[in-house]
Formats: C-alpha cells, sequence, structure tokens
C-alpha cells in the first residue's frame, strides 16, 4: 500500500524552504510505495496569505528593522498567528486532507505548525505531525508547539531553545540539516587542502540568500582592489540591485567581476571558489558547508539569523566579517601561513556537516508514519 506525506513548505519566503523540501524529495528515488506530495502552505490561505509570503522578499531587502519588528511580535503571541493562519486555510487545507489522504504530515515552515494542528485537533483528524525547523539557534516559538509528535532538529542549539519552550526532550530529534546532494563534491574528488601562497589568484563567490540582500558592491570592490582575485555575485531575485551591479564594476573592473541573478545552478559557483561571502542564512551557509567552502560572514537578517554568524565560527565553519572596512584584515588572517587557516576550517567544515541528513530524516519520519499506522490498526482492530 502506497504511503502518502504531506509537506507543507514555502516557494516565496527565501529559498530554503523549497531546499530543504527539494532534499527530502530527492531521497525517495524509485520507492513506489511512498509518495510525497509538496503544498505551499502560503497557497493554502487565498490572496490575503499568499501576499503576505510574498511580501518577504521586499521587506527584508528595503526594511530590516520593519521585519525585526514583525518577526518580535510574532513571537510574543504565537496564538494570534495561529489563529489567524488556520481561519485563512481551513477550507482548503481540508480539501487537500481529503484529496491526498496524508499518512504523515510534515511542516517545514514556522507559519503553519499550530495552524495546522489546530484544525486537526478541532476536527478530531489523527494524523501523526512532525515539525522540521529550517532555522539554527534563533527560533521562532511557532516551530514548538507541544502538539506536534515529533520535532526535527538541525542543531543542538535549537532543540535547547525548544526546551525552553517547554518541549519534552524526548519529543526532539537532532537530525542536521538536511541539503541537497548536488552541493557535496563527490567522494572520489573531496575539496583538496588549500595551497596559497602571496599573489595567489583566488576564486570568491558573494552571495547572500535568495533574496539578495547585503552590501554585496563594497565587498567586492574591497577584494577587488586588495587581492589577485575573480569574482562571482549572485543577486538572487533583486533584479535591481543586479543591473545596479553590473552596472558599477563591470565597467570598472571588467572580467573579473561575473554577476548572476537568480540561478538554479548554484552549487557549480560555490564548487568551483576557494571562498565565499555571506549573510547568515541556514540554507546558503550549510550548502556552502556541504561544498566544502569556507565562509566569510558578513551580516544576518534580524530575528532568526542573528545568532547564525557566531555558530559558524564556534564551530569552525567561517569567519565572521560585519564591517567592510575589516575585510581586508580578515582575509590576510585568513590567508597567512600558506592558508593555514582557510585548511583548518576546510577540515572543521568536512567533521561537521551531516552528509546523510536528508536520508536519516526521511527514514525516521517513515519510522514514525508506520509506528502510528500499526497502533491505529491495532485499535480498529
Amino acid at each position: 500500500m502506497t504511503k502518502n506525506i504531506l509537506i507543507i513548505s514555502s516557494d516565496n519566503t527565501g529559498h530554503g524552504h523549497k531546499s530543504i523540501t527539494e532534499s527530502l524529495c530527492e531521497k525517495i528515488g524509485d520507492d513506489h510505495d511512498l509518495k510525497i506530495h509538496v503544498v505551499d502552505g502560503f497557497s493554502m490561505g487565498g490572496q490575503i496569505l499568499s501576499g503576505m509570503g510574498k511580501s518577504y522578499g521586499p521587506i527584508t531587502r528595503r526594511a530590516e528593522g520593519l521585519w525585526k519588528m514583525v518577526w518580535n511580535l510574532s513571537s510574543v503571541k504565537p496564538s494570534l498567528v495561529n489563529d489567524l493562519i488556520e481561519s485563512l486555510i481551513k477550507t482548503n487545507f481540508l480539501k487537500l486532507i481529503d484529496k491526498i489522504k496524508p499518512d504523515l504530515i510534515l511542516s517545514v515552515h514556522p507559519n503553519f505548525n499550530g495552524s495546522v494542528l489546530n484544525i486537526l485537533e478541532k476536527q478530531q483528524l489523527k494524523i501523526p505531525f512532525m515539525i522540521l525547523i529550517a532555522d539554527l539557534v534563533n527560533i521562532y516559538p511557532l516551530w514548538a508547539d507541544k502538539r506536534a509528535d515529533f520535532i526535527i532538529s538541525p542543531t543542538k542549539e535549537a532543540k535547547e531553545k525548544c526546551i525552553d519552550y517547554g518541549i519534552p526532550p524526548e519529543k526532539i530529534k537532532v537530525l542536521g540539516f538536511p541539503v541537497r546532494s548536488r552541493f557535496y563534491r563527490k567522494s572520489q574528488n573531496p575539496k583538496k587542502m588549500f595551497s596559497y601562497k602571496k599573489g595567489t589568484p583566488l576564486k570568491c563567490l558573494i552571495m547572500s540568500g535568495g533574496e539578495g540582500v547585503g552590501n554585496m558592491q563594497n565587498i567586492a570592490e574591497n577584494l577587488l582592489d586588495n587581492f589577485n582575485c575573480t569574482i562571482k555575485i549572485v543577486a538572487g531575485r533583486n533584479a535591481k540591485l543586479k543591473a545596479k551591479l553590473e552596472n558599477s564594476l563591470k565597467s570598472k573592473y571588467g572580467n573579473k567581476v561575473e554577476i548572476y541573478g537568480f540561478t538554479k545552478n548554484i552549487q557549480d559557483l560555490m564548487l568551483d571558489s576557494d571562498i565565499a561571502f555571506t549573510r547568515g542564512s541556514p540554507n546558503v551557509m550549510f550548502e556552502a558547508i556541504a561544498s566544502n567552502t569556507p565562509l566569510i560572514i558578513t551580516g544576518a537578517l534580524p530575528g532568526q539569523e542573528e545568532d547564525n554568524p557566531s555558530f559558524a565560527a564556534k564551530s569552525n565553519l567561517g569567519v565572521v566579517c560585519k564591517n567592510i572596512s575589516d575585510l581586508k584584515d580578515t582575509m590576510n588572517e585568513l590567508l597567512e601561513n600558506d592558508g593555514e587557516r582557510l585548511n583548518y576550517i576546510i577540515k572543521s567544515q568536512r567533521e561537521f556537516i551531516n552528509i546523510h541528513a536528508a536520508e536519516d530524516i526521511l527514514e525516521f519520519m517513515l519510522e514514525v508514519g508506520k509506528n502510528s499506522y500499526e497502533v491505529a490498526a491495532t485499535i480498529s482492530s
């Protein structure tokens, strides 16, 4: 009998939720007894909720202060968010449940945890419900709902935060952060230790998540003016930023700079780079770690990303440089002694990453679903 899993994700609030979902779906392979159905949670709430989802990009690009206020307000009273979204998605969600008849529901977006659990509870629908946290350290209270059967956490730090929110430890499983397989270097072709001599050309990648936020121009100019390097910049969905960077950098630095918009081949850019410069986006950070590319983290979105830079530095996955005027010194420290610090980061990344996170998560989900199915069959008999 085919088992159906419903994953509630998001297409517009950054790209991390979608990437996590894809990393799980690609592990299904030819298993014809398992079918995953993915829905953009915001699409279930009509124009109002869809509009909220689509506003994430403009707000995080242009008004970080406003985003921090929204994050803080929704953290103070999560029940209000749950009740609002419940009222918006209830009709379409129940139609979806009737159509798919899922054996298990997985949510990878905080806005659809309490809201969906409210509906399941009120409709007396006994469907196993699991949460997969997509943040690393600072997590919304919306991630931590005691009614979920299990919460899958990417880090010990996120688990501790869940416990602070009142989740029993036995309900939390730390399985790592799932990354799409194409970001991992082939085992027979691992990243070589970095051999740097003064003047060695560097290949640098500057990115800032799917929404293209951050001071990319200043970073690029600082690098190009002080080091022998080529730079590839990914502006994401931010078309205005892409055009601005092309106008300001290409005329000055020529073919030393390449500017990209949103690209589906970001793994190729990472795998070909010596150093990646990025903000503290969990998804981007872990994709860089998976590709074994040392990180220089230049900032973080207020709220859920605030402690991600220090998390990376603590685990020796990269270094933090929030002030661009310090970038030259930061680079020199990484490159001194034949790139000793860079090689230490490369080694630490290899030891840190769980390359089987997606498989482990999927296996755990199936085990929970199987146990719930057997319990339900026993009760009905």
